[in-house]
């Protein structure tokens, strides 16, 4: 049997509705492992979405997505893997329902902690991806918590895929990435 999705807030389904939503048209920064397509999203559970949502996440400066991508790598292993085989993407997106989450005292209104934000405490992030994705937003623009910037994560469920497209591909160097921010 189907794990039964949870019902939806309907304060906080008020409280995002009455937010103004706006078109985004720009640059975005992906980075996938190995040959895996750059628009197949992650489908476990993250900062975002419940396990059984597929989300793009993406972030608006390179370094903001190679930040992410470091801090789970390095999470998951004790020693950074040498082999590992990530492509970096920059593409651009066009969307006609962004929801701007970006402003840290507005999430706070809607339950995140400020100081925790950085943590793995994903209970009501997801609460809320799942609520915009609900709601039919094509994207939302959200605070990066491992770098100075910000993320833009795509419900792949309310958009046109066709409306992203890669500009540039490059493999990461993450020997070099590292060192150039402390961390090697």
């Amino acid at each position: 049997m189907a794990a039964r999705r949870p019902s939806h807030n309907i304060e906080l389904l008020d409280a995002l509705n009455t937010l103004p939503e706006s078109p985004f048209d720009g640059k975005l920064w992906r980075v996938v492992h190995g040959t895996r397509s750059v628009l197949d999203g992650s489908k476990g559970a993250g900062r975002w979405n419940l396990r059984e949502t597929e989300l793009l996440y993406c972030s608006l400066e390179k370094d903001g997505a190679l930040s992410e991508i470091n801090f789970h790598i390095s999470r998951q292993n004790s020693i950074f893997p040498s082999r590992l085989v990530s492509v970096v993407h920059r593409l651009h997106a066009r969307f006609e329902r962004t929801l701007d989450l970006s402003d840290m005292s507005l999430l706070q209104r809607l339950g995140v902690e400020r100081n925790r934000y950085p943590e793995i405490l994903y209970d009501k992030t997801q609460e809320i991806g799942e609520a915009v994705g609900f709601l039919g937003f094509e994207a939302m623009k959200v605070p990066n918590a491992r770098h100075k910037s910000f993320n833009l994560v795509v419900f792949p469920q309310n958009c046109d895929l066709d409306e992203i497209r890669v500009e540039d591909s490059e493999e990461v160097d993450w020997t070099s990435w590292r060192a150039s921010k402390g961390l090697a």
